[in-house]
């Protein structure tokens, strides 16, 4: 799996001219699914960005977390994260989980995040949205994490 994850200050997405999701404080995380991603990769990450401390302190240093602050998820699937541009003009989606077992995953991955307490809104899958978000910092980080992974990220 690899995620985009940025911190916003607010974030929704429109389909077919409706908002279909909306949060404020918290983070946008566009989620990329390869094949062969799994559960365990799904609760590995699910832990890594709730409780990933880029949310400022006091004293302005990152040190508080999603679950410190009450912030709220917005999780867009976006297969085109898996997809490769070293060859030709074309980008290759060879590494895409297909659409039926790339659902089942990400809602796996939501229940995860919702299980620890944070709200989380979600686009619609395979619809073709617009994401709308205003960048707070701005702060990106991408995480991955493989099947085979066995190392802390």
């Amino acid at each position: 799996m690899k995620i985009v994850l940025q911190r916003v200050k607010k974030a929704f997405i429109v389909v077919q001219e409706q908002v279909v999701a909306e949060i404020h404080k918290g983070v946008c995380l566009l989620v990329g699914i390869e094949k062969g991603d799994c559960e365990e990769s799904a609760d590995y990450l699910a832990k890594k960005i709730v409780e990933l401390r880029i949310f400022p302190d006091k004293d302005g240093k990152m040190n508080m977390s999603l679950l410190d602050t009450k912030g709220e998820i917005l999780a867009v699937s976006q297969f085109t994260l898996v997809g490769s541009v070293k060859k030709g003009r074309r980008p290759s989606f060879d590494k895409a989980e297909r659409p039926g077992l790339a659902e089942t995953l990400f809602n796996y991955f939501v229940e995860r995040l919702r299980e620890k307490g944070i709200k989380v809104e979600t686009g619609v899958f395979q619809a073709m949205m617009d994401v709308h978000l205003v960048n707070d910092g701005p702060v990106t980080f991408i995480i991955e994490r493989k099947n085979s992974d066995t190392r802390n990220i």
